[in-house]
């Protein structure tokens, strides 16, 4: 069982299945909602994640058409996103995780859009 929270610990949730593979995401989507160089994710089935407290306090925000990113509304947080066409997954944010997760990085991806200053120096592979 994986656990995890928001900065502020008013949002706590737990998961009851194995992550798929991590990946780092360079897009600018995930730069802007975290304000890193790129944000480290993993997939999980949506019916194995469940908010322990605060779910009172999870804000949602549609980045793109039939995609929203759910979030503490209180200390902002990115924690999860969902898919509208995808109901059974979802994408989690691996730093709000207080367990580890036992995954490994498979992957650079969206590196076409990396901001300009990092520079990627691992052996991890690369997708544009």
């Amino acid at each position: 069982m994986l656990q995890g929270s928001c900065l502020c610990g008013g949002v706590q949730y737990e998961i009851s299945a194995e992550l798929s593979p991590a990946v780092h995401c360079h897009c600018v989507q995930c730069r802007k909602a975290s304000g890193a160089s790129f944000t480290t994710n993993a997939s999980l089935p949506a019916d194995a994640f469940r908010f322990l407290s605060g779910d009172s306090l999870v804000g949602e925000f549609e980045s793109s058409p039939g995609q929203f990113r759910r979030f503490c509304t209180r200390c902002g947080s990115p924690l999860v996103k969902r898919y509208a066409d995808r109901p059974d997954l979802l994408r989690l944010r691996l730093g709000t995780l207080d367990t580890d997760p036992g995954v490994a990085v498979a992957a650079h991806i969206f590196v076409r859009s990396k901001a300009p200053w990092m520079q990627i120096a691992d052996d991890i592979p690369q997708h544009e």
